[in-house]
């Protein structure tokens, strides 16, 4: 869609994460569907969800989560349209596959890949894997809720 892929400093400026919870490094690849994404912050020793000074498997549906709301933004950049996109927030994630316990002992670079299965005006589903090196680390299905999400008060 558009000729220059966004960088690390056009994604913070799209999406609700800054500073060292922005995770992505780039966009890699983009269409109307799909969007592929690259990262390094996984090493990063001040990388915000690590705990117990590791980063497990899990964290990578986070790393989906900002890819899927990096595509809603281009697709918002590329219809022109006048207001951002909306937010959402997590819903659910299922058939969740971990094939590593941990991330921040992969030495590659992260490629997260998001492919947009349903859309509507209250909600996405996008499936996604997030490899290294052509390995296979962690996958599965997220569903997004558009809208704030409900407060706990």
């Amino acid at each position: 869609m558009s000729a220059a892929l966004p960088d690390r400093g056009w994604i913070a400026s799209h999406i609700p994460h800054h500073g060292s919870m922005c995770l992505l490094d780039a966009v890699e690849a983009w269409d109307e569907d799909h969007i592929r994404c690259s990262s390094t912050t996984h090493c990063a020793a001040d990388n915000p969800l690590r705990n117990g000074g590791r980063l497990g498997a899990l964290n990578a549906i986070e790393y989906a989560a900002q890819a899927m709301a990096v595509h809603g933004a281009l697709l918002a950049d590329a219809a022109h349209a006048a207001t951002p996109p909306s937010p959402g927030f997590l819903g659910s994630a299922r058939g969740v596959s971990c094939l590593v316990e941990r991330l921040d002992d992969i030495e590659a670079p992260l490629s997260i890949r998001a492919q947009r299965l349903s859309a509507d005006s209250r909600t996405l589903l996008y499936a996604f894997t997030v490899s290294a090196a052509e390995r296979l680390l962690v996958q599965g299905r997220v569903a997004v809720v558009l809208g704030r999400a409900p407060s706990s008060s």
